[in-house]
Formats: structure tokens, C-alpha cells, sequence
């Protein structure tokens, strides 16, 4: 879906600044039905918070937007595979759609080593969309941690 690209560039732009905060360049974006809701990029280096996920600051900023944790109908754009803790708080903030780039075959809650938004014994279920944009967004991922493996750090 075009749309699909248009947000997930969004997702990227933000993946963009995590990395120039020297962040693990993940970036999110929150969609309903009205336009964004909310953007966000990791921050578990600056707030020394291992939750500081870009999938978690974004449902927390959507919630006190809206006054709601129930976040039906939204639709989740990020540039990594989710891992579980945020696979799991989409289903439990409701949301719709989960739209993301490259699997996390490490990590990966959404498709690689679990499928939480799929999972029939859960009382939500989310659609999902991988894949968009993939390899800009693994390129953007490869860099940051070649950059990490270097002697150089």
C-alpha cells in the first residue's frame, strides 16, 4: 500500500535520529484514523530505561493524547521487527495494525521466533504487514552496529 511507504519513511526519518543520538535506530509512528498520533525513536541510552522501546514511547504518547490505553484502530509503523515486550503491548493497547521493515530473527516477536499479534490465545489479534522498506531500514541497523563493532569504540 502506498501509504504503507509514506509512513514507514516516516518510521525511517526517526530511525535516522536515533542513530545520530547514538540509539539503536529504531523508529515508530502511530496512525489512526485521523493522521499521526504519535512518533517516537528508541531512548534506552538517554533515559537509562530498558522499556524505552520506540514501539512503547509511541503507545504511551498515542494513550495520554487520547486519554485511553485502548488504541483500536491505529495502525503501528516501525522499522524493526518487534520484540516480544512490545509485540505484547500492541495487543494489549488494542491496536489494529502493525506494519513493520525488516524481521529480527534474533529478537523478533512478530513473525521470527514468536508471532504474539497472531497468537489465538491472546485476546487480541493484530494484522501484519512485513517487509516495507526493508532494506533501508536493515542498512541504517547493519551501519550502527558495524560502527559499535569497530576498534575504534
Amino acid at each position: 500500500m502506498k501509504d504503507d511507504e509514506h509512513y514507514m519513511r516516516q518510521a525511517l526519518l526517526l530511525a535516522e535520529e536515533a542513530y545520530a543520538n547514538v540509539e539503536v535506530p529504531v523508529g515508530a509512528l502511530l496512525v489512526g484514523p485521523n493522521g499521526e498520533l504519535a512518533r517516537a525513536y528508541n531512548r534506552r541510552e538517554a533515559t537509562h530505561d530498558a522499556t524505552a522501546h520506540a514501539e512503547i514511547l509511541v503507545l504511551r504518547e498515542a494513550g495520554k493524547k487520547l486519554g485511553s490505553w485502548r488504541l483500536s484502530h491505529t495502525t503501528l509503523y516501525v522499522t524493526l521487527e518487534p520484540c516480544p515486550m512490545c509485540a505484547g503491548a500492541l495487543v494489549l493497547a488494542r491496536v489494529s495494525r502493525l506494519v513493520y521493515g525488516p524481521r529480527d530473527p534474533k529478537g523478533g516477536a512478530a513473525g521470527s521466533l514468536y508471532n504474539i499479534p497472531a497468537d489465538p490465545r491472546l485476546n487480541h489479534r493484530l494484522e501484519v504487514r512485513e517487509g516495507v522498506l526493508a532494506a533501508q531500514c536493515a542498512a541504517l541497523l547493519k551501519k550502527f552496529f558495524a560502527g559499535r563493532r569497530s576498534p575504534s569504540n
